[in-house]
Order: structure tokens, then sequence, then C-alpha cells
């Protein structure tokens, strides 16, 4: 238990980064295990509603894979994958859409607006935010990629003190739903608003030396170490994509991106304003 005078000092180390990030975007990824458990989501949620208490603005971009598959199921469709990536036909990306949308975004809302922050909830389609366009195999449907970013409308409830929530379903040109990767839409809306930070929250403690070895941590790489990583197997299997999109978001203008352990106690609270922090940071 924190003595007082922990909690003294736990204060005084956050001072200088409350300081430091007032008035700046901050772009968080949300899923995992921090969106699964409810001990879990609730901590992400306080910590969401913190930094907007103390001058931050965070904007949230979730995915809700799990959501979905159980939704399918009940629905008799059978989930079928790709190389990782979701067959998404008609019938599928229904069920994404009304999912993602309709329950899960409207359900983070609730809980930030309870937690005692002011959230909206938007899906790629509101504002014209994202535009998509074909992964480009047809094998898996109507999976798409982003195409544009129109951030207006964030830039808007942003000013306003709200908290965007963002869903990662998005239309093209003729008004074909797309569902496009969460991570991606984090990345690709981090660098349309010149955000100071994007943050992955994943179920793995970051980037490791060893995948076995929790210890093997790195803290801390530019973007030139990461794609070496990617070369050199450091990086692989689920985790390419991840860094991928934080060297994407790093190239065009982000100041830094953090993959970090949500399944750790309040760990975006950790990982921004504490000297250690709890994951990897990737700088340009």
């Amino acid at each position: 238990m924190l003595t007082d005078s922990d909690r003294v000092q736990v204060l005084s180390e956050a001072l200088p980064y409350i300081q430091k990030f007032a008035n700046r975007t901050i772009v968080i990824k949300y899923g995992g295990a921090a969106m699964k458990e409810a001990s879990l989501r609730e901590q992400v949620v306080r910590d969401v509603v913190f930094m907007a208490s103390v001058g931050i603005r965070p904007v949230v971009v979730h995915g809700g894979g799990p959501e979905i598959n159980t939704w399918l199921t009940k629905l008799h469709i059978e989930p079928q994958f790709v190389d990782g990536l979701r067959v998404t036909d008609a019938a599928t990306m229904e069920v994404v859409e009304m999912v993602l949308v309709g329950r899960v975004n409207k359900q983070l809302v609730e809980f930030i607006n309870l937690a005692g922050g002011s959230a909206v909830g938007l899906c790629g389609k509101d504002g014209s935010l994202i535009r998509a366009r074909p992964h480009g195999n047809e094998a898996i449907g109507f999976v798409g990629e982003v195409a544009s970013v129109r951030v207006g409308v964030l830039e808007s409830l942003l000013a306003n003190g709200h908290i965007p929530v963002v869903s990662s379903v998005a239309t093209d040109d003729t008004g074909q739903a797309y569902n496009i990767n969460a991570d991606t839409v984090a990345g690709e809306l981090a660098a349309a608003l010149g955000a100071e930070k994007l943050i992955l929250l994943t179920d793995i403690a970051g980037i490791l030396q060893d995948k076995n070895d929790p210890s093997t941590l790195i803290r801390s790489m530019d973007i030139q170490e990461a794609r070496q990583a990617i070369e050199s197997g450091i990086v692989a299997g689920g985790m390419i994509p991840k860094v991928q999109c934080c060297v994407r978001s790093l190239a065009q203008g982000v100041r830094a991106a953090h993959i970090i352990d949500g399944r750790v106690p309040h760990s975006l609270l950790l990982e921004i304003f504490s000297d250690g922090g709890v994951g990897s940071m990737l700088s340009a």
C-alpha cells in the first residue's frame, strides 16, 4: 500500500509530464485483454479520463475482434481468416459494422462518460473522417486500407473538450463499407492530427529481444532500429504490423509511438507520466 510520502513522490514525478503534454493530442489504440476484462477496462477508461482532466487531448481508436466472433457464431456465420485478416463477405461486413459501430463503440462511450469524461462515438463514415480503399486481396472481401483522412470533426470535438472514440469502419467513394485494422486507423489518425504520441495497447510487454522472456524488453528504438528488428526477426508474427504502423506514423510526423502491455494496471499513465515507463517507445 502506498504511503502518503509515496503518493507525493508519484505526483511530483508526474508534474513535468503533465505540463509537457498539456494541450497535446495522444491517440490510443484500445484492444486486447484491456478491452475484454472488466477490471482492466475500468482502469483504461479512468486513465483516459484522467488524461483529459489534466489538459491532454486523447483520441481512442478501437477494434473488437472477439465480440465480432461472438456475434458471428450467434448468427451461424463461421469466422474465417486468411494471413491473419478476417474474411469479410457482405454478411460478415454487416455484423462487423453492427458490432463495432452500434455496440462496442457505444459501450465504450458510455463507460468514459460514466467515469466523468465527455466521449463522442464515431466511425470512419462520420464527417467523412476516413475514406477506405480495398485491401487488394479479393479473397478476403471487404477488408480495407486507409485511403485518406479528414480530421476536421475530430479537431472540433477536441477543441471543445470531448474525447473522440473511433471505430475502424469506413466507406469507399461508392459508399461500400470496409473493415479496417484498428492499429492502422490509429496510426493514420495520429499522423493526420499531428499527435504527440501514438499508443498501442497489446497483450505483451512490448518489443522483446526474446519473445519468451519479458525481461528482454527493448525500452526504446528509432525508426532505423525498428526496421532492422523486423529484418532480423526480433520483431515477428503479429508484432510486425504493429511496429510497421508505428514506423509509418513516425515518418509522418508523430513524435513518439509506444507499444505497451494493456494487462498492466494503469499502463497508460505509467507510460506517459513516469520516468521509466512500462513498454517500448519508438521515436524518429
